[in-house]
């Protein structure tokens, strides 16, 4: 990266400690040019004036540093890939820990709690649902989605091999969905950085779909490598549609479940 997206990166991994300065250039580029746009600056470098001088508008730029792009069950044969090949392993599991990294608004948590819920696993079952963005995270544990894209989440969530009727798990109220606490209540949302941070903790699964593609070589190299670091043996991890452990420097560690899933299994 050059020029003034390199310092305005720069400046706030320094200010704020947030790693964006190994993303994809083109879609950094992209997101905080419309920032940009949004914020009524002539110029990146007039946004981080503004950034150092005024701290409160951190949290507005942060809305466009983050993909915030997610449904629940999206890429509903993932979620049959789960139910028929995970699930038979995590059910010799006495309690299990599960580590969607990248929750967005929560979608992914509560999809894989519905799941886990219709295999009798939810109760003996910790799932950590992590993000950078704290807006997101705060609306995540809110567990409360606009109805008009319920419907969507219905389709997919049949598509995925749902059990039941997703209305079971959610109350309709002034054009939202809120959803169960007993979905709520098993899921512990939390901070952090595949750019930054360390292994979250070892879990029978870890969900990360969808960041990867992100990130420039060496971060996703740096982020695989969490990602494996927190994966028990013979546990199982999920990537991305577009995502792949292929000359990643930690395939070797890995089996594929399912090629055109991205499910992975730990040897």
């Amino acid at each position: 990266m050059t020029g003034e997206l390199e310092h305005l990166l720069a400046a706030i991994y320094r200010t704020y400690h947030y790693d964006f300065r190994h993303y994809a250039e083109a879609s950094m580029r992209r997101r905080l040019e419309s920032a940009r746009v949004h914020l009524g600056e002539p110029s990146l470098a007039a946004v981080q004036d503004r950034m150092q001088s005024d701290p409160t508008m951190f949290n507005e730029l942060l809305r466009f540093l983050t993909v915030q792009v997610s449904d629940m069950f999206r890429d509903p044969i993932y979620y049959r890939a789960l139910r028929d090949r995970a699930v038979p392993y995590l059910e010799t599991y006495a309690s299990l820990k599960i580590w969607v990294a990248g929750c967005s608004t929560g979608e992914e948590p509560y999809s894989i709690a519905i799941l886990l819920h219709e295999h009798g696993l939810l109760e003996r079952s910790l799932i950590y649902a992590t993000d950078i963005n704290p807006e997101s995270l705060r609306a995540a544990q809110d567990g409360v989605f606009d109805m008009a894209r319920v419907q969507r989440f219905t389709s997919t969530y049949q598509d995925g091999g749902g059990r039941a009727s997703l209305s079971d798990y959610y109350q309709a109220a002034y054009g939202n969905a809120v959803f169960d606490r007993k979905l709520r209540k098993r899921i512990v949302f939390s901070d952090h950085s595949l750019a930054t941070d360390s292994a979250f903790a070892e879990c029978q699964l870890v969900s990360c779909r969808n960041v990867l593609i992100y990130f420039e070589k060496a971060l996703q190299e740096r982020a695989l490598g969490v990602l494996a670091g927190s994966v028990c043996r013979r546990g199982f991890l999920g990537l991305g549609l577009k995502e792949t452990l292929r000359f990643s420097q930690i395939g070797a560690q890995f089996t594929e479940v399912q090629p055109e899933t991205r499910m992975y299994q730990k040897l």
